[in-house]
């Protein structure tokens, strides 16, 4: 697997147009990630440092070649002293496979401060590392961690998950990217951007273990909240909170190893019965 740093590295070709890498993959569409990630780093290219991404918010409109570049566009919507916005198109065979809005603002101390508790969950180190056992798994698990070898994922098992009688699906994630980041903390939301995707929608699977379901990510909203590393542990707290119409409604919440909730995410996908599946439907690995 490509370092992630290479992944998120977008090629500057003309005003305000930037083209992302193509990498090896096991899967038949492109990973959501990668195309929210470098749609994020596209964006960023155009607003001053001083400004921070806070939000995104993309849809998936069509399933992307892994192994062709996609090109994004990015649109200077609004430049304010507080608050600037972009939206990006990112485009292969001249059609459009996401969009994207992400807003980004100059820090300001000046507010109202609150957060939810973190949710109980083991300690990371005591789960196994899957890579270890990657060899010995069959089907999407083998190549769930195959394709995502550079990042640590672990998911709480469920007689060690305390759960909320009130929640219809529920899911932990301890996840982080294995190997030492710079101190940049752009490259961190981008990388952060990236893994979001990874689990989520796995989450709604939760309440229906047996079910087979072809599944993509249709849409997807992050907030970012505040400072944290993406190669530090990151608990991803998942609830799928609906499920209907072949699309399961999905909510994250991120939280860093000392409790501070760094980022919060919502994504709705396709989880469509009584179709053949493939490793293109990969979402989480089977536990």
């Amino acid at each position: 697997m490509a370092d992630i740093e290479e992944i998120l590295s977008v090629e500057r070709i003309d005003a305000d147009i930037y083209r992302g890498g193509a990498f090896a993959s096991a899967l038949r569409r492109t990973f959501g990630g990668q195309v929210a990630g470098q749609a994020l780093v596209a964006a960023t290219q155009t607003v001053a440092p001083e400004f921070a991404v806070h939000s995104l918010h993309g849809y998936f409109l069509r399933p992307g070649k892994p192994d062709q570049p996609a090109v994004f566009l990015v649109d200077r919507i609004r430049d304010g002293r507080s608050f600037v916005t972009r939206r990006v198109t990112g485009v292969q065979n001249g059609e459009a496979i996401f969009s994207m809005s992400a807003s980004f603002h100059i820090t300001d101390d000046h507010g109202i401060e609150h957060q939810d508790v973190m949710p109980p969950a083991p300690d990371p180190e005591s789960l196994p590392d899957q890579k270890e056992k990657a060899e010995q798994l069959k089907g999407n698990a083998r190549v769930f961690y195959a394709e995502w070898e550079n990042f640590d994922i672990r998911i709480v098992p469920r007689d060690q998950l305390v759960t909320h009688e009130s929640f219809a699906a529920q899911q932990r994630v301890w996840f982080r990217y294995r190997k030492p980041l710079p101190d940049d903390q752009l490259l961190h939301v981008c990388t952060l951007a990236y893994m979001s995707d990874m689990t989520l929608l796995g989450s709604s699977k939760t309440a229906h273990p047996d079910v087979d379901s072809q599944n993509a990510s249709l849409d997807h909203a992050m907030w970012f909240l505040r400072p944290f590393r993406a190669d530090d542990w990151l608990l991803y707290d998942q609830t799928s909170p609906s499920a209907g119409g072949a699309r399961a409604l999905t909510q994250g919440r991120i939280f860093d190893r000392a409790g501070r909730m760094v980022a919060a995410v919502t994504q709705e996908g396709l989880t469509r019965t009584g179709v053949p599946t493939s490793i293109a439907s990969v979402t989480r690995p089977a536990t």
